[in-house]
């Protein structure tokens, strides 16, 4: 078991309702993970596993959190188990041990605690109507045209949503303008922005 003498001095320097709450936590961890490293990262404890986090603790002024990583955030407080202000708001030993293992294991599999979320579907945004005006330009400006459908859906959906949106018929034939003028130079909606 590494210890970290900061984390040693975390302890000692936090309020005394909090010290035997962070040494139990920490002492659940190490006993759920032997051989973690503890460090400190972002000012709080954490405990790691082949260099990733897999768990961490901090204090404040009047609570502590715990948090797994990968075991998702729950209420108003940092971690999963709310604002601890007593031992008796953790859950049991066991529960804890059972978190820390599976985080772990997610470590071993996957690199990382962070559960991976299940993948479904990509929902395929259907391609937005053309304005008939912006349609009529395209027509008369076939380089204009050719940019705009070689654009990725993404990029063509840009140029029809900002021509869409506009609400006064001068703002939209000023849209109109200006995107058959960038397209015409092969220019994606907000190009400016791309080197930024």
């Amino acid at each position: 078991m590494q210890r970290d003498k900061r984390i040693d001095d975390y302890i000692a320097n936090a309020a005394p309702f909090a010290q035997p709450i962070l040494q139990h936590i920490r002492e659940t961890i190490h006993a759920a993970v032997p051989g973690l490293v503890e460090s400190i990262k972002w000012s709080m404890p954490h405990f790691l596993h082949n260099g990733k986090n897999l768990a961490g603790m901090a204090a404040f002024k009047a609570h502590c959190a715990m948090m797994i990583h990968g075991d998702g955030r729950q209420g108003d407080a940092m971690g999963q188990y709310g604002k601890i202000t007593a031992l008796s708001h953790l859950p049991g030993d066991n529960e804890l041990k059972s978190k820390l293992v599976a985080a772990r294991e997610r470590i071993d599999a996957e690199g990382t605690a962070l559960k991976k979320k299940p993948e479904g579907k990509k929902q395929i945004k259907a391609e937005l109507p053309i304005p008939e005006e912006f349609v009529a330009a395209l027509n008369a400006n076939p380089t204009a045209k050719a940019a705009l459908e070689a654009f990725a859906p993404s990029h063509r959906r840009e140029y029809v949503d900002w021509i869409a949106e506009a609400k006064r018929p001068e703002t939209r034939d000023k849209r109109i303008a200006q995107a058959i003028e960038w397209l015409a130079e092969g220019k994606k909606r907000n190009w400016k922005y791309e080197n930024c």
